[in-house]
C-alpha cells in the first residue's frame, strides 16, 4: 500500500544538540570549571609541559591532584586560572582532580602521547565510513591508544579564549571512528603501529574553506585587503550578518520543495511505486549524473529523482538498505515505504534500516530523491556500498536505475555573505584561537581547493599561515605535514594554463620553510570526485613523512621524484631529477611516459615524447617544437596520464623550468 500522503516534513530543521560534561559531582551552580578541551578519555601532549586551565570563584584557590602530587593556584580575578604540569612520558594513563572549595571534578583515563592537529577543509573533513574498504577498517578499530576528538565548526569575529562546548574525546572504537576523518585516522594508526605510543588526533577543519580564513590577523598583517576586511569584522553585527545569510539561503532552499514537481498538495506523489514512469529515462547508478553522459544532466543542480525494480529472494523480516554516499540529500522509499532521510551530508554513507513487512519475496521497488544544490549531485559511493542486506543475504542495487528531473535550480546557491569565506581570520578565531596554548606535536593540512583561482597569492597567503600557527602555538618549530592536492576534472585534450598546477607550485614552494613536508596525491584522485575516497594512502604517506621528518627514521622513504635541474641539446630538453633513488620508471608496459608538455620562444605547449636514459635523466622532445626553450610535467588540473615514478613508487611532482607568467599571477582578493 502507498503510504506517502503525509504532509512535507521540512528537511531543513536545526537541530539543538546539549552536549553535558561528564565531570564528577560539579555543582550546576558552581563557578568551577575546565577549559574545554578537557575530558574523560583525553590526551596531553607527552614530553613537554602541559597547561591545565579553567573557571572558578575569584581569589579562590584551586587544587590539582596528578600523579600522586598536588599542584595549587589562585584564580585570577577574572577567574580564570591556570596549573603547569610537568613532562610526563608517552603511554602513562591516569585521572586528574581539580578541586574548588566545595567543588570537584575529575577526568578519568586521561592518556599521554603525541597530539596531531588534522586540519583543512573537505578533504581533511571527509569520513571514514565514506572511504574504500570502509566497513572492515571501521569494524576493527579497536584501539585504546587512539584517543580522538572533534572540533564543531565556529566562525567568531574575535579571538575566542574556550570552545563553545565541552569537546568529547574518545578512545579509537569502531562507533568513533566511523565518522572520524579518514586521513587522519589512516595518518594515526600508522604512527600509533611504527612508534608504540599513544597518538591523539584533533579534527578541526571545515569543508570548503579558505586558508586566510585559517589565519589570525597578525598573520594578515600588511596585505591591505585583508586588514580591511578584518578591522569590518571589529564593527559588523556578527549575529545579524548571520541570521540574515541564514535567511537568504533558507529562502532559496525552499525551492527545492515548493517547485518540485514530484511533490503535489504536500504529497510526494513521484514516490508512488505503481505510478507510470514510462517517460523516466536510464541512468546508471552509482555516479555523478553530471558525468553521466546524459547531457540534460550535465549541468544539473535541483531534484533528480530515482527508481528501479529489484527482486529480492528474502522474506517481509527487517533488513537494513546501504546506499553509499549520496550528494546532497536524500529520501528513501521502498515500497512506498518511507525507509530514512539524510539532509546536505554529501560525504555521508547511507545507511537506513528496513521494517519487517516492507519488504516481500519477489519483485520490489525502491524511490530515491536526491536534492543536489552546487556541483556534482547523485548516488556517488561506491557499488559496493550499494545493497540491500537481510541476514546473510546480499541484493545489489547498482546498475541501471531510471530518472526523472523534478526541478532544475535556475539560480546558483546564493553566496552569502556569511560564509567563512568572506570572513579572514574567523576559523582560526573561533576554532584555533581556544586552544592555541594547548600543546601538540604537529599539524597535518589538506587544504587549497578553494584557494585555486588565487592560486599565484596561495605561495605568500600559505607561508604567513605555517608561520603564524607556530607563533601562536608559540612553537617556533611546529611539524607541518601537508597534501599536495589530487588530481581532478577531466583529462586535458592539449596541454595549457592549469590553476590547480598553479596551487600544487604554491604548495611546494612552502617547502622553503623548516620542519615542513609535503606529500602528492596527483595520482590518487578521481575525475569526476573533488573527494576521491583512497584517503588510506593520503593517510599512509603523511604518516611516512612524519616518521622521516619528525621521528627521525632514516630507513623511511617517502619523497616523491621532483625537478633537479635540466640541459637543452639536440632539440630535446634532458631533464635531471631527485629522489630518484633507485631509478626512475614508468608504469606503462610498453615504457611510455605521458604528462610532459614542450615548448618553444611563442609559449605554445605541446605534448611531448618522453623516455628515461638514466636512473634519473628524462629526454623531452617533440617533432612539432625544432627549438624547444620549457618542459612542464603533470602541469594540468588532472595530471592523471602521469605516470613517471620513483623505486619506491612515489609519483613525480609536477614542475615546469620556465618562469613564465602564470594565469592567477594578477589575481588577489578584493574589497568587495
Amino acid at each position: 500500500m502507498f503510504h506517502c500522503t503525509q504532509k512535507h516534513a521540512p528537511m531543513y530543521r536545526i537541530f539543538i544538540v546539549t552536549l553535558i560534561f561528564c565531570s564528577l559531582s560539579a555543582s550546576v551552580f558552581g563557578q568551577l570549571r575546565m577549559s574545554h578541551i578537557y575530558s574523560n578519555n583525553m590526551m596531553l601532549q607527552c614530553n613537554t609541559a602541559v597547561p591545565i586551565k579553567g573557571h572558578g570563584k575569584p581569589s579562590s584557590t584551586v587544587k590539582l591532584l596528578f600523579n600522586g602530587k598536588n599542584y595549587t593556584v589562585k584564580v585570577q580575578s577574572d577567574g580564570s586560572w591556570k596549573i603547569i604540569l610537568p613532562p610526563t612520558k608517552p603511554g602513562f594513563i591516569t585521572k586528574i582532580e581539580v578541586i574548588n572549595g566545595d567543588e570537584r571534578i575529575q577526568l578519568e583515563n586521561v592518556i599521554f602521547g603525541d597530539i596531531w592537529l588534522c586540519g583543512g577543509q573537505s578533504n581533511m573533513e571527509w569520513f571514514l565510513s565514506a572511504t574504500e574498504n570502509a566497513d572492515a577498517e571501521i569494524q576493527s578499530a579497536q584501539y585504546p591508544n587512539l584517543r580522538i576528538v572533534d572540533v564543531p565548526h565556529r566562525m567568531e569575529a574575535s579571538e575566542q579564549k574556550d570552545f563553545a562546548a565541552p569537546l568529547l574525546w574518545s578512545s579509537g572504537t569502531p562507533a568513533s571512528v566511523a565518522q572520524f576523518s579518514a586521513v587522519g585516522y589512516y595518518f594515526g594508526k600508522q604512527l600509533m603501529h611504527a612508534l608504540d605510543i599513544p597518538i591523539g588526533l584533533i579534527n578541526n577543519n571545515y569543508g570548503g574553506t579558505v586558508v586566510e580564513a585559517w589565519t589570525s590577523g597578525e598573520g594578515l598583517q600588511g596585505l591591505p585587503v585583508y586588514e580591511k576586511k578584518i578591522r569590518r569584522l571589529e564593527t559588523i553585527n556578527f549575529e545579524k550578518e548571520k541570521n540574515e545569510g541564514t535567511n537568504v539561503h533558507n529562502k532559496w532552499m525552499a525551492n527545492f520543495y515548493q517547485k518540485d514537481q514530484g511533490i503535489i498538495d504536500s504529497i510526494y506523489a513521484w514516490a508512488n511505486p505503481i505510478m507510470d514512469r514510462n517517460d523516466w529515462k536510464k541512468i546508471y547508478v552509482p555516479g555523478y549524473w553530471e558525468t553521466s553522459g546524459d547531457t540534460t544532466l550535465s549541468d544539473m543542480d535541483g531534484v533528480v529523482w530515482l527508481y528501479k525494480k529489484f527482486n529480492f529472494e528474502g522474506d517481509v523480516s527487517a533488513a537494513k538498505i546501504s546506499m553509499g554516499a549520496i550528494d546532497d540529500s536524500d529520501m528513501i522509499w521502498i515500497n512506498g515505504e518511507s525507509v530514512g532521510s539524510t539532509f546536505n551530508r554529501y560525504n555521508k554513507d547511507r545507511v537506513y534500516d528496513v521494517k519487517k513487512n516492507i519488504l516481500h519475496h519477489g519483485e520490489n521497488i525502491i524511490i530515491i530523491r536526491v536534492e543536489d544544490y552546487i556541483g556534482g549531485g547523485g548516488v556517488t559511493g561506491s557499488s559496493s556500498k550499494l545493497f540491500i542486506q537481510q541476514g546473510d543475504l546480499i541484493t545489489r542495487l547498482d546498475g541501471t536505475w531510471q530518472y526523472k528531473i523534478g526541478m532544475r535550480s535556475t539560480e546558483k546557491m546564493p553566496s552569502s555573505s556569511f560564509s567563512p569565506n568572506h570572513y579572514p581570520t574567523c576559523l582560526y578565531n573561533g576554532m584555533i584561537a581556544p586552544m592555541a596554548d594547548f600543546p601538540i606535536k604537529g599539524v597535518i593540512w589538506y587544504q587549497g581547493e578553494s584557494n585555486t583561482y588565487r592560486a599565484f597569492e596561495y605561495r605568500d597567503l600559505f607561508k604567513r599561515f605555517i608561520l603564524d600557527w607556530r607563533s601562536r602555538f608559540n612553537h617556533p618549530d611546529l611539524p607541518f605535514l601537508y597534501v599536495q592536492l589530487a588530481n581532478y576534472y577531466p583529462e586535458d585534450s592539449i596541454p595549457g594554463e592549469s590553476q590547480w598546477a598553479e596551487l600544487r607550485e604554491a604548495q611546494e614552494k612552502a617547502l622553503c620553510l623548516l620542519n615542513t613536508s609535503m606529500v602528492t596525491a596527483i595520482d590518487i584522485g578521481e575525475a569526476n570526485n573533488i573527494h576521491p575516497i583512497n584517503k588510506y594512502e593520503v593517510g599512509r604517506r603523511l604518516a611516512l613523512a612524519a616518521l622521516a621528518d619528525v621521528y627521525y627514521q632514516q630507513q623511511v622513504i617517502y619523497l616523491s621524484p621532483s625537478y633537479d635541474s635540466h640541459t637543452i641539446k639536440d632539440n630535446a630538453v634532458f631533464i635531471k631529477l631527485k629522489n630518484e633513488y633507485n631509478g626512475l620508471k614508468t608504469t606503462d608496459k610498453f615504457g611510455y611516459i605521458f604528462g610532459f608538455s614542450i615548448a618553444g620562444d611563442d609559449q605554445i605547449f605541446r605534448w611531448a615524447k618522453a623516455e628515461i636514459i638514466d636512473k634519473n635523466i628524462i629526454k623531452v622532445w617533440s617533432d612539432k617544437v625544432k627549438s624547444p626553450k620549457v618542459v612542464r610535467y603533470a602541469w594540468q588540473n588532472n595530471p592523471s596520464p602521469a605516470n613517471l615514478f620513483n623505486s619506491h613508487d612515489f609519483p613525480a611532482l609536477p614542475f615546469r623550468t620556465d618562469d613564465w607568467k602564470l594565469s592567477t599571477q594578477d589575481i588577489r582578493l578584493t574589497d568587495e
